[in-house]
């Protein structure tokens, strides 16, 4: 399945949270963080049909309150606004 965003949006695949920390202890869910990383997956366009600045494979922080969540293939998607992505994350 292709999937598009329209207009200024991004679709991210949200990164799996810590389950077990460094030293190998178990961390419940009632105390894992929850991040605001995810690797885009697909990327709209500006309004003009200008690309965003943003390719697919690359792993961002976003912020906002305001996400659409979807599963796809049992994993959790989600579609923000270009303004909501902070940062990308370069290794």
């Amino acid at each position: 399945m292709i999937i598009r965003p329209i207009g200024e949006r991004v679709l991210i695949k949200s990164v799996k949270k810590a389950e077990v920390t460094e030293s190998g202890i178990y961390i419940p869910d009632s105390a894992q963080e929850e991040k605001k990383e995810g690797i885009i997956v697909a990327v709209g366009a500006y309004e003009d049909g200008k690309e965003l600045p943003l390719k697919a494979g690359e792993h961002v922080i976003y912020g906002g309150y305001k996400s659409d969540e979807i599963d796809l293939d049992g994993e959790l998607h989600m579609f923000i606004d270009f303004k909501d992505v902070l940062a990308v994350v370069e290794e």
